[in-house]
């Protein structure tokens, strides 16, 4: 007899076989099957091989399963020591098994027969074995008390009905109700996939454990298996807690006929200590039928990856290169950009863009998108469900502060199939206690991204968005809807000058309207979406004269004036997506709409001004906000903060003395080129200085495309787009997109080097080569007005000088001086003739063609003096509109003249 092994039972593999298993040393240790010396047990059924259609299954003996079930209950999970007294050539090894660490411990063999569970060996007894002479006396006890398979009858009822195979497994596993079912694992083929045998019913079953997978074994094309990295020790990690032990089973799910389950044993739920230890990785697709909180495997995964223990050995968190306080901040929402993207501001004063993790807006196919060319598209309304779900993160966040934890950081891409995007900051935002991602997605506003397996890089609370996703679905929410897409006809009426016109009237009966500010152009110029209208409408703050921001227009590009930035800043801060009232009062020519805009009731031309931002303009005079803006104006000069940094109040003799001093009129001509005349008496006028400039950049220009044509309608004109056109001459020019008509064969463009305007068809228009771009050379192209004379208002009358004006100087070179000019409009200028040097607007007036506007500068009274003697003499021969005598007095209107 050879010495006693001490050994841990692994499974009972019937009433007198069992595997034992010593201790794990670096992996799982190696199986030993034991069969017991001198009993034998009834066989278990056995099921028909798949691949022998012929053979049958093999039912259980009478008495082999309560045998088999016996000896489980008393020593699995426990150590036993055993004896190996024989071993077979083919390797079966025989021995005596004791239950403890010793063979003083129970003999399992003599229990079973003792028990009625086991037969003696009795052909293989010899006399003076006091072992085997005790199983037979044993033996003749149980059969005098008739115990076990000695009892009367022949022992029928102890052979199960085995079920290998449901018929239905999802209406089986519906037929459940998500009850925890009693169940013994008879088998583990890895980590999380086990054969179990549900009772009393007896159905051996396949389940997966929902929620997770564990690494498995390749199954070769010879036969054999190769295990995945970890699979082993998984496979011994769940047979060593679960095999053979009595358990309790909740069926959750069958999807393509895999039953998912959840295995509950009073150590606890193996799922999670799966996960806790690394042997397994959470999965999405299964996740979703958990009953147990998804969050809880979550968790056990996430320490797992913390601890970076077997299959996370190398695994590197998302957010590992940032710091704790960039991981996780408190910031206040200033913007919502998009259905799955906002601006917040962090404590630090710094703007910050954060993306949503794991969810996808609102879109629209390709096909859809381009189903209305004529029309131009804009996302915010024409994709279905976009506005719904911007003005829901609008309500709920703009200027709150909100809870941001970073789960991942997107790398900015270039090119390729995803289009080019900056790097991105995905975060969970909460408000509340609400994840502001899963109230999207369970309002149908938002889809939630699918991941590949190995993905990590999506939200901390992915199911949770997954389950709301579940829940839009179910109840037809949001993009899920089978009813109707709502529409949004959102009219834009920012710089259509006639629709504004017919708009205006409107607006100013209303009082106070209702609007969300869309966009903040600068500190005193936005774009208001009107609700009630639906329109979106460009509006002017009233009574203020704010910083001007950089801009582009015909004759260059404008430098920002100081604190312009700020005060842009300091309105969106407190406007942007809010929503607000606003009073119109008049509109520009522009088609702009000037009035005053109250938030949280307070005026912001007022705020602007008290924050030192802005002056206060003279039109707030006949305003009943004058009063207000005047004193807060004037404590923000007393304060001398931002734009009045500089101010200095001049004592009030400085100022009399400025006043009374008479300032001399400046005569510096310079040549010009006049290229256009307008039907407003304005001109355009190219400086002779940069002439030649202009003639090499166009030479240089055309000579490129005349190398490289441009494709004939491939390009698409959008308002304000500069490009190059070609005009009646053949030749191309460099031309600004100024109108688009619904009709695609009518842009309005406008030549910005000459300064005439043209309708065209959009097949004779193409990009601007950056090279020759404004930046390049600014727009050559300057407006003028003249200066000293009233325009007249008579189409007929106007009409006359315009044509002696294009008789007399269009195309020709004359020298121009700047007298005056309005702070916002075109510069006054007088022009002269360049052989006489005669005025060309003292000659109109001379001729009887224009009347004289009097200006009240003393630096110009010698000027104003020389205009009015002309007018004079004009008048006294009565030239022109002067034919009928002086008609001011009574009928200067009629005659189309305003004094």
């Amino acid at each position: 007899m050879s010495h006693s092994t001490e050994v841990r039972l692994q499974s009972v593999l019937s009433g007198c076989a069992i595997i034992v298993r010593g201790q794990p040393r670096g992996g799982p240790p190696p199986e030993r099957q034991i069969n017991l010396s001198n009993v034998r047990a009834g066989a278990l059924a056995r099921r028909a091989a798949q691949s022998q259609p012929d053979t049958k299954d093999i039912p259980d003996e009478p008495w082999a399963f309560p045998a088999r079930e016996f000896l489980r209950k008393k020593i699995i999970g426990k150590e036993v020591c055993f004896n190996v007294e024989n071993k077979t050539p083919q390797g079966r090894e025989y021995g005596m098994v004791y239950l403890g660490k010793d063979t003083s411990g129970e003999n399992i063999a003599e229990s079973l027969v003792a028990e009625g569970l086991a037969t003696v060996r009795r052909e293989g007894i010899r006399g003076n074995n006091p072992e085997q002479a005790r199983l037979c006396d044993l033996e003749d006890q149980a059969k005098a008390a008739r115990k076990g398979m000695w009892s009367e009858g022949s022992g029928s009822h102890t052979i199960r009905e085995l079920k290998y195979s449901i018929e239905n497994p999802r209406n089986f596993v519906d037929a459940m109700h998500q009850k925890p079912v009693n169940a013994i694992i008879e088998h583990v083929r890895d980590g999380s996939v086990v054969r179990a045998l549900l009772l009393p019913d007896h159905y051996l079953v396949t389940v997966m454990l929902s929620g997770v997978k564990c690494p498995t074994f390749k199954r070769e094309a010879d036969g054999s298996e190769t295990p995945e990295s970890f699979a082993a020790e998984a496979k011994f990690f769940t047979e060593s807690r679960l095999l053979q032990r009595d358990v309790q089973i909740i069926l959750e799910s069958c999807p393509n006929q895999v039953i998912l389950g959840t295995i509950l044993h009073p150590n606890g739920n193996i799922t999670e200590l799966l996960l806790k230890e690394g042997f397994a990785r959470c999965v999405d697709w299964s996740m979703a039928v958990y009953t147990q909180g998804a969050e809880k495997l979550r968790a056990a995964e996430r320490a797992a990856k913390e601890r970076k223990v077997r299959i996370w050995k190398d695994y590197v968190a998302p957010t590992a290169n940032l710091d704790q306080k960039d991981r996780q901040f408190v910031a206040k929402v200033m913007q919502v950009v998009n259905a799955d993207s906002i601006i917040v501001k962090l404590n630090s004063g710094e703007y910050k863009p954060i993306h949503l993790s794991s969810i996808r807006p609102p879109r629209i196919e390709g096909e859809e998108k381009n189903k209305d060319k004529d029309k131009r598209f804009r996302p915010l309304y024409d994709i279905p469900y976009m506005f719904e779900a911007r003005e829901f993160l609008r309500k709920k966040l703009i200027g709150k502060k909100v809870n941001v934890t970073v789960d991942y950081i997107r790398p900015a891409t270039t090119g390729g199939e995803t289009g080019n995007f900056p790097e991105r900051t995905c975060a969970t935002v909460t408000i509340g206690g609400i994840n502001i991602a899963e109230a999207l997605v369970s309002k149908g506003l938002a889809t939630v991204i699918r991941y590949r397996q190995d993905d990590d890089q999506r939200s901390s609370h992915y199911d949770e968005l997954l389950a709301a996703e579940a829940r839009a679905i179910k109840n037809g929410k949001g993009l899920h809807s089978k009813k109707e897409i709502p529409i949004h006809r959102v009219a834009d009426i920012s710089g259509e000058t006639q629709k504004a016109k017919q708009f205006l009237p409107f607006l100013q009966r209303a009082g106070r309207s209702e609007a969300v500010v869309e966009h903040v152009f600068s500190g005193s110029r936005l774009k208001l979406y009107m609700p009630k209208e639906t329109c979106l409408i460009t509006f002017l703050l009233a009574g203020i004269e704010c910083p001007r921001t950089s801009r582009i227009t015909a004759s260059g590009s404008q430098v920002a004036e100081p604190f312009s930035e700020e005060a842009t800043l300091f309105t969106k801060e407190l406007v942007l997506q809010r929503e607000v009232e606003v009073e119109v009062e008049s509109m520009d020519k522009a088609g702009n709409f000037i009035g005053w805009l109250h938030v949280d009731g307070m005026n912001l031309s007022v705020a602007l001004v008290d924050g030192a931002l802005s002056k206060v303009h003279f039109t707030a005079e006949r305003s009943s906000y004058n009063k207000t803006l005047q004193s807060a104006e004037e404590v923000a000069r007393q304060r001398k903060d931002k734009i009045w940094a500089n101010y200095e109040e001049k004592p009030t003799e400085e100022v009399a003395a400025l006043l009374s001093e008479e300032k001399e009129r400046v005569a510096k001509y310079r040549a010009v080129f006049v290229t256009e005349i307008t039907d407003e008496l304005h001109f355009y006028a190219q400086d002779v200085e940069t002439g030649a400039q202009l003639e090499n950049l166009m030479e240089t220009m055309r000579a490129e495309i005349a190398a490289q044509p441009p494709v004939e309608g491939s390009y698409v004109p959008r308002r304000g787009d500069y490009c190059i056109a070609k005009f009646a001459d053949g030749d191309w020019y460099r031309a600004r997109v100024d109108k688009i008509e619904s009709h695609p064969s009518k842009i309005h463009v406008f030549y910005i080097d000459y300064g005439n305007k043209e309708v065209l068809s959009s097949t004779r228009l193409a990009p601007l080569p950056p090279a020759f771009s404004h930046k390049t050379l600014a727009a050559q192209a300057h407006e003028y007005a003249f200066a000293y004379i009233l325009v007249p208002q008579d189409e007929d009358a106007r009409a006359d000088v315009v044509d002696c004006l294009v008789k007399d100087i269009h195309n020709s070179q004359c020298l121009l001086n700047v007298e005056y000019g309005t702070g916002s409009g075109c510069p006054y200028v007088t022009l002269q003739f360049n052989d006489s040097k005669d005025d060309v607007g003292l000659s109109l007036v001379k001729e009887g063609m224009v009347m004289v506007e009097v200006r009240k500068e003393k630096h110009l009274q010698k000027m104003v003096t020389e205009y009015l003697n002309s007018q004079e003499s004009a008048k006294s021969a009565r030239l022109n509109i002067w034919r009928y005598g002086d008609f001011r007095a009574d009928d200067a209107d009629e005659f189309g003249y305003s004094r």
